[in-house]
């Protein structure tokens, strides 16, 4: 079994503070990398940074805000070093059918889900491309690719990170920089743990494996995106649903 090793490399994981971001930073840690721990909350991410142990570094950051996202990218760079793996990870949602959504709400998830990656992947690929190299991993959905009632704000949002990834990894790829896209279905978590049971049940006749997710399935995905394994591997956007979406 080959073991990925991401020693020597820097990632920058927003979103880092709890659920999926939370698990790919450990992962990464596992696998030799040092991590920036980013959340909005700066005092937060600073206590889960330094209960994941050394090589991790936690930065308050509100990605929506431009400015934030260049202190919090100067910051981990100067504790760590030059990034080497972006991950896109943090976002919120705020449903509601079309007729009641009010134009807060749709910004609102349009600055953090999407605005917010345009942020982050500008402001760290200004390093990588001195280096010729890097990885970008955009954490999207499923309902970035098939829609979802009372969701029309934040499946647009993740429809567009797949297409914000698609032209960036075109745009870089002559200097080695590889953007893909990570698809999560239904994952167990706060949320989905607090479904109805009778919701749940539902849910899960729509998933071909019968179970939800974990947030470390999606963590091994990011990792292998992340390693040298997927070194020939660009503008994709790989789907762990458990079989939701066939």
């Amino acid at each position: 079994m080959t073991t990925i090793d991401l020693s020597g490399r820097v990632a920058f994981v927003t979103g880092s503070t709890r659920g999926i971001g939370h698990a790919i930073a450990e992962a990464f840690l596992r696998a030799g990398a040092e991590v920036g721990i980013v959340g909005r909350d700066a005092a937060r991410a600073q206590e889960v940074a330094a209960a994941l142990g050394a090589g991790a570094h936690g930065v308050g950051c509100d990605v929506a805000e431009g400015e934030q996202v260049e202190r919090a990218v100067a910051e981990v760079e100067e504790a760590l070093g030059p990034i080497d793996i972006l991950v896109n990870n943090a976002g919120l949602t705020r449903d509601n059918i079309l007729l009641r959504l009010s134009e807060e709400d749709w910004d609102a998830v349009m600055a953090a889900n999407l605005k917010g990656a345009f942020h982050t992947i500008r402001t760290v690929t200004r390093g990588m491309m001195k280096r010729r190299s890097g990885r970008i991993i955009n954490i999207t959905s499923v309902v970035g690719l098939t829609g979802n009632r009372g969701q029309a704000n934040y499946a647009a949002s993740k429809a567009g990170l797949i297409g914000l990834s698609k032209s960036v990894a075109k745009e870089y790829a002559s200097r080695n920089i590889l953007v893909n896209c990570i698809a999560p279905g239904f994952i167990e978590t706060d949320m989905t743990r607090a479904l109805p049971e009778e919701a749940r049940d539902a849910l899960l006749g729509s998933i071909a494996l019968g179970r939800l997710g974990q947030p470390e399935d999606v963590a091994s995905a990011a990792l292998f995106l992340a390693s040298d394994l997927a070194g020939y591997i660009t503008g994709q956007v790989l789907v762990v649903d458990g079989g939701m979406v066939i």
